[in-house]
């Protein structure tokens, strides 16, 4: 309950400083290019949206700060009330917030993998789940929607040609971002409910 709580407060002052932020941008699109709008978001809003979102990405408000964030995408990329900011997130190649917490989760996997279990380590057969990282079964909440199971689920559902990448970190982190910022997730559900096919 505690860690929900910080959650949900720490979203709710992230909210505050993106209104701050919208309102900055309006004045100062008139006198500066795209260029130096986008370099002020990954200078001050990227920052604030990424900072231990594997902690909060899950709170009750999130919705909130998404819609803040496409206003703030908007302003950037003069792009209208009634269209969709989807084809500007990827022209800019700026993560949605649900991208970046997948993105998040995912890196949290992989750079801890030293305490996951790859489920070739619990049996030999090699399934079409050979390479994944196997899910413990737990019975507490507060567990199974952390970012111990919850990174794992991401990486799991990954496109197989990026996993292949893992013992490469830079190259691991660079497609896992080209994907995330090519289809542009709107929601968690959106990315699980892509494909179940991992070759895709």
């Amino acid at each position: 309950m505690k860690l929900l709580f910080l959650g949900y407060g720490h979203s709710n002052d992230i909210a505050t400083k993106l209104c701050s932020a919208c309102f900055a941008l309006r004045n100062l699109k008139h006198i500066v290019p795209q260029s130096s709008l986008r370099t002020i978001y990954y200078t001050y809003i990227h920052s604030l949206l990424s900072y231990s979102i594997i902690f909060w990405g899950r709170s009750s408000n999130v919705n909130k700060l998404f819609i803040l964030q496409k206003r703030i995408v908007r302003i950037i990329t003069n792009t209208g009330v009634r269209e969709s900011c989807r084809e500007a997130f990827k022209n800019m190649e700026i993560m949605t917030l649900y991208s970046q917490y997948i993105f998040s989760l995912i890196l949290f996997a992989v750079k801890n993998k030293h305490l996951f279990t790859s489920n070739k380590e619990i049996h030999t057969h090699k399934t079409r789940n050979y390479t994944n990282l196997h899910l413990p079964t737990v019975n507490l909440t507060k567990f199974y929607t952390g970012p111990f199971i919850l990174g794992s689920k991401a990486y799991n559902h990954l496109p197989r040609h990026i996993t292949t990448l893992v013992s490469d970190m830079k190259s691991f982190q660079l497609s896992v971002k080209r994907f995330l910022y090519h289809h542009s997730f709107y929601s968690i559900e959106e990315y699980y409910k892509l494909t179940d096919d991992k070759d895709m």
